[in-house]
């Protein structure tokens, strides 16, 4: 959505961006994008520390609508109920996404689409959806995450067919959309802009791989402990570096598995830097980790931005084989390493082989970047083009009908 913001921006649209910022790990990466003077901006804050009020009015209200939504039938209910005890700051959203004049909304995440629609109806415009999850799988199964998915069914149910238009965030989540609502709905990857410079390939120094993972808080279950497993089994020195907030002294637990499995293992911990230095930062190490473990449907289909990253810092690219990375890494080619979740030898093998040959450690980093320059890139005709003309599509078939 951000690309798109800056997308639309670019070609003269006027854009204003409403967003929550719940926690103060995403603070201020998210106020630094936000005070850009491309667009307006309408944040609602609910950082506990710095917005108490806020947090805990918000938080009371959803826990609410959520025990009334567990007593009845979801197809009895509202939208903006259905919406209240989905998004924990629905009402808050909706009121800044109307307090500027808009001729479509675009409604990201889960806790956006309610929103979105909603924002339309009332002002009488058209809105539309990106998908970059299948949102009704998302979480294991629980009582909680089970509500959750049945109420964004429902939403997804009313909302889907009217929309404008739909994007996903890879082919299999667009099929997953079609198979359940059989709604069409158009692959956008999430890809980021090309860098102009190539690149410095460079020969692994003494063996040892610098293996490079980011999310926005390291957690564990999601596949760093099979690489650790992994490194320790393929028996070569090694660097993991993790980029992101620590959760729940997941690095620890990292550190004391590597002591334990993986002697020659060291684990570095960088703190989060803005998004767009995320591919220069990624050009000083070896092998990038793509370890979705598919635990969930979604899990299983979803193509995340890592993998993009990656390929355009010139990384070599090690995958776990689910329906949703398998395409791009076969794109790549026999350089990429691609096994399935859970399979630390065959993992362990691929890694090993990239410390003892450099050739094919250089080949396969040369592969992921000529994959990144040939098609998966954000200034592609398929990812920024299209988005670009869905959109130009719709506002002209509004003003026509505005004119009629």
């Amino acid at each position: 959505m951000m690309k798109m913001a800056v997308a639309l921006a670019e070609t003269g649209h006027a854009v204003s961006i409403v967003n929550p910022i719940y926690g103060p790990n995403m603070f201020e990466p998210e106020l630094r994008f936000l005070r850009d003077a491309r667009w307006r901006s309408a944040p609602v804050k609910m950082v506990r520390r710095l917005h108490p009020w806020t947090y805990y009015r918000t938080g009371g209200r959803l826990k609410l609508a959520r025990a009334v939504l567990r007593r009845g039938n979801l197809g009895n209910f509202s939208l903006a109920a259905l919406g209240r005890g989905y998004t924990r700051a629905f009402d808050e959203l909706l009121a800044h996404a109307l307090a500027q004049p808009a001729d479509l909304y675009l409604g990201g995440t889960a806790g956006g689409l309610a929103v979105a629609a909603r924002a339309a109806e009332l002002r009488g415009v058209p809105f539309a959806l990106d998908l970059e999850d299948f949102h009704s799988a998302e979480q294991e199964p629980g009582p909680e995450a089970d509500l959750s998915h049945a109420v964004i069914a429902e939403i997804e149910r009313r909302l889907l067919p009217r929309a404008a238009f739909l994007t996903g965030g890879s082919g299999p989540i667009c099929q997953a959309y079609f198979d359940t609502y059989r709604v069409r709905v158009e692959t956008i990857n999430n890809t980021f802009h090309q860098p102009q410079e190539p690149p410095a390939f460079a020969a692994n120094p003494a063996g040892r791989l610098r293996l490079f993972w980011f999310s926005q808080v390291i957690g564990l279950q999601r596949g760093l402990e099979g690489a650790v497993q992994a490194i320790g089994l393929a028996g070569v020195p090694g660097e993991l570096h993790l980029l992101g907030h620590d959760s729940m002294t997941s690095l620890k637990q990292l550190t004391a598995l590597a002591d334990q499995c993986a002697p020659r293992l060291t684990v570095v911990h960088h703190l989060p830097v803005r998004p767009d230095a995320i591919v220069e930062l990624g050009r000083q190490f070896d092998v990038g980790l793509s370890l979705e473990p598919g635990f969930s449907k979604n899990n299983e289909i979803a193509l995340s931005n890592k993998s993009f990253t990656y390929l355009q810092a010139g990384l070599a690219v090690a995958f776990t084989d689910t329906l949703g990375q398998r395409p791009l890494a076969h794109d790549i080619g026999p350089e990429a390493l691609l096994f399935k979740p859970g399979d630390t030898e065959a993992f362990a093998a691929g890694l090993r082989r990239w410390a003892q040959q450099p050739d094919a450690l250089l080949a396969a980093k040369r592969a992921a970047w000529a994959a990144a320059a040939r098609r998966w890139h954000w200034e592609h005709p398929e990812e920024r083009g299209k988005a670009l003309k869905l959109v130009e599509q719709v506002l002209t078939k509004s003003s026509r009908s505005v004119r009629r």
